[in-house]
């Protein structure tokens, strides 16, 4: 809970400031900043993979997994899902004084809770206590809400309330399950969650090469199954 903890209070900090002094920030501060960002991030998910015990397992969690999140489609549903989410709120409000709210609120919630980073971020601070990727997702939240507050108001210090249900809820969920999970499979679990995160790194952060990482989230699942049927063969 101490990530979701840290990212309601960096977006709380860049909403205010983006009230106050938003309209100063220049696009190409934001563009150096949001770079800085994807490179961290890229340094981080690479630190996390090699701490593998065993390649293997990773690469067939992340095969089986962009198998099967191919198959389900999933960075197109959350895609879909905070399309519809936006159009529904935003037309049953349309006309009414509290539109701008509404749209600042909603834009900013999805933004900061529909996507793979927070999903994988939740599930590793739920597990292990390393809180390190939702930090990181709090830095770039911060800014985002710096410049969705200098451009929509008020409403957007609001989506606070839903970080803190949607991640802490995840996080709560994902410690439920930590006695299951060995320090093992958690190792492994993280190595591919390392690979998710140079995905997102390349695809949305640094805009290199488009790539579907919310795709590759059921590797999380596969990550621990592989390395513990490696561990029963004796090759881990």
């Amino acid at each position: 809970m101490i990530g979701t903890i840290i990212n309601t209070i960096t977006v709380l900090i860049g909403g205010t400031l983006g009230l106050l002094f938003g309209s100063k920030l220049q696009e190409k501060t934001r563009k150096t900043v949001l770079a800085v960002i994807g490179l961290f991030t890229l340094l981080q998910g690479t630190r996390m993979f090699m701490e593998t015990n065993n390649a293997l397992v990773v690469l067939c969690a992340l095969l089986f997994g962009a198998i099967l999140g191919e198959w389900m489609n999933i960075e197109e549903g959350l895609e879909n899902f905070g399309d519809f989410l936006k159009e529904k709120f935003t037309k049953s409000l349309s006309g009414q004084d509290t539109s701008r709210f509404a749209e600042g609120f909603l834009t900013a919630s999805i933004l900061f809770c529909v996507g793979p980073m927070t999903i994988l971020g939740s599930i590793q601070d739920g597990l292990t206590g390393d809180y390190s990727l939702l930090a990181i997702k709090s830095v770039l939240d911060g800014f985002s809400a710096l410049a969705f507050a200098s451009t929509m108001g008020v409403g957007v210090l609001f989506s606070v309330l839903v970080i803190l249900g949607f991640q802490g809820g995840i996080s709560l969920l994902a410690a439920q399950i930590q006695s299951l999970v060995t320090p093992v499979l958690m190792n492994e679990m993280s190595a591919a969650g390392g690979v998710i995160l140079v995905a997102i790194a390349i695809s949305s952060l640094l805009n290199i090469k488009k790539i579907r990482s919310g795709n590759l989230l059921p590797a999380l699942f596969f990550a621990p199954i592989f390395a513990a049927l490696f561990q029963y063969f004796g090759v881990l």
